[in-house]
């Protein structure tokens, strides 16, 4: 098959690109590097540095999209914080440029669209765990686009006839996760810290609990939806490991003195119900954030005391 990655020089992007190839398929990605990284790609693939968001190339993004089977979106500027100080900014790649991607896919007879959606459309829920039927949220402008990004592929179904399938990924971590940036993930900040021999910074209480999922689980997922017949229609499809952990149990895994420090707007607790995953893509998590963090520790030769 021939499939295009939007974002596939990302950290999510570049582990799909891997399975893909991995699977013998021909791979083209599309990314500006805004985020994405040289040192992600894959020497099999080939790739395209474009904007997806930038409608004067569209030309150049058909050429990609030609003959193409499916399309893996993944391009995104992907940070809560940073879309709450830079709205119009994150607007611009995250709305626009997913809709530019739908048109195109959908000019260029694309069967199918995988989008990459997120669990913070759920917003500071209550509700556990959440389900896809359950009352959208949204608390930042980054979770209000990726949100716009699932209304945006049901219609194109509806209304275009491509198919599309969008996954609502739950805070994913492992292999590529970027130590850098101004917003990494907590993981990451807090091995940073341990190799600078600094203490672990804990936001708040430290007792809002994630539903970190790996990489290697979610990029499966999105290669099952790519070929489920029992999807195609704009469905929502949570993939989350369905078993939360706490800031402070990531602390205690990471080990090191800590301080605590002022919170940020954000969800106190994320957990999928990944109940549908399981239904209509097969799909189940393997890994454990608990027997990865040991390995991740040991791979930056971060020693316990």
């Amino acid at each position: 098959m021939k499939y295009v990655v939007t974002g596939g020089a990302g950290f999510i992007g570049s582990n799909i690109v891997d399975l893909l190839i991995k699977k013998n398929h021909h791979v083209h990605v599309i990314d500006n590097f805004s985020t994405g990284k040289k040192e992600n790609c894959n020497p099999a693939a080939i790739y395209h540095h474009l904007d997806i968001s930038n409608h004067h190339k569209n030309d150049e993004l058909r050429k990609i999209f030609k003959s193409a089977d499916g399309v893996f979106h993944l391009a995104a500027l992907a940070r809560v914080q940073d879309s709450i100080e830079n709205p119009i900014h994150f607007e611009v790649n995250n709305t626009i440029g997913t809709v530019n991607i739908l048109k195109i896919a959908s000019e260029c007879k694309v069967k199918r669209v995988v989008y990459s959606a997120s669990s913070s459309a759920y917003g500071n829920t209550t509700k556990l765990p959440s389900k896809e039927e359950n009352r959208i949220a949204p608390i930042s402008p980054y979770a209000m686009q990726k949100y716009y990004g699932e209304v945006c592929c049901k219609t194109f179904s509806e209304v275009y006839g491509i198919e599309t399938v969008s996954l609502r990924y739950f805070n994913v971590y492992g292999e590529r996760q970027s130590l850098d940036g101004a917003y990494p993930l907590v993981m990451c900040v807090f091995a940073k810290q341990r190799l600078e021999n600094k203490p672990l910074t804990i936001r708040g209480d430290g007792n809002q609990k994630r539903d970190f999922t790996h990489v290697f689980d979610i990029a499966n997922a999105n290669y099952l939806a790519m070929n489920s017949n029992k999807v195609g229609k704009g469905e929502v499809i949570n993939i989350g490991n369905s078993d939360n952990r706490s800031v402070n149990d990531i602390a205690e895994m990471m080990g090191g003195p800590k301080v605590f420090i002022d919170p940020v707007i954000e969800p106190r607790e994320t957990l999928a119900d990944n109940t549908k995953a399981k239904e209509l893509l097969g799909w189940r998590p393997t890994i454990k954030i608990e027997d990865w963090v040991p390995k991740y520790k040991k791979q930056l030769n971060i020693k316990d005391e």
